[in-house]
Parts: C-alpha cells; sequence; structure tokens
C-alpha cells in the first residue's frame, strides 16, 4: 500500500495533516501546483513500511515558485516615511 501525508503549517493556528490513501503522486502535483496545497511542511511517500521525505521531488515538478517573504504593509511604511520626513524636516 502507497499513500502521501502532505503537513500544511498554518501558523500559530497549527498543522494539519492530509492523508488520503486514493490521492496520487500525479494528484498531490496538481493541487500543489494549483495552490490548494500551500505553506507546506512536508510531504511524505509511505509505501509499505517505509517513508520517505520527498517534499523537494514533489515542489520541483509542481514547479512552484520560490516566493520572498511579504513585505510589510504598504500603508505602515508610508506612514513610517512621513513621520521619518517630518523627524529630519528643518524648522
Amino acid at each position: 500500500m502507497q499513500y502521501f501525508v502532505v503537513m500544511i503549517d498554518y501558523g500559530r493556528r497549527g498543522r494539519e495533516a492530509i492523508v488520503d490513501p486514493e490521492i496520487t503522486r500525479r494528484e498531490v502535483i496538481s493541487r500543489v501546483a494549483s495552490g490548494e496545497y500551500n505553506n507546506i511542511s512536508f510531504i511524505h511517500e509511505v509505501a509499505d513500511s517505509s517513508v520517505d521525505d520527498i517534499t523537494a521531488e514533489i515542489l520541483a515538478e509542481a514547479a512552484v515558485p520560490a516566493t520572498p517573504a511579504p513585505d510589510t504593509d504598504p500603508q505602515a511604511r508610508r506612514f513610517d516615511h512621513a513621520r521619518d520626513l517630518r523627524k529630519h524636516e528643518v524648522a
């Protein structure tokens, strides 16, 4: 028997392991590529009595681009910039 375990990390809200023996490797790749599975901690392939970490392989096959960390809030950035301008203003 072979199945896949996809661990999704929700941050402070915890983690969720998605385990469905009927999902194939192709379906896992499809779900990763479509964005249905995001914030993936790991993907394990369980076959008979062995477990393999295939996270890098699946992400490469799904061609998931490396996304940079989200930037700060644009509005907060504007407020900080305005404050800096006021601070350095010549009186």
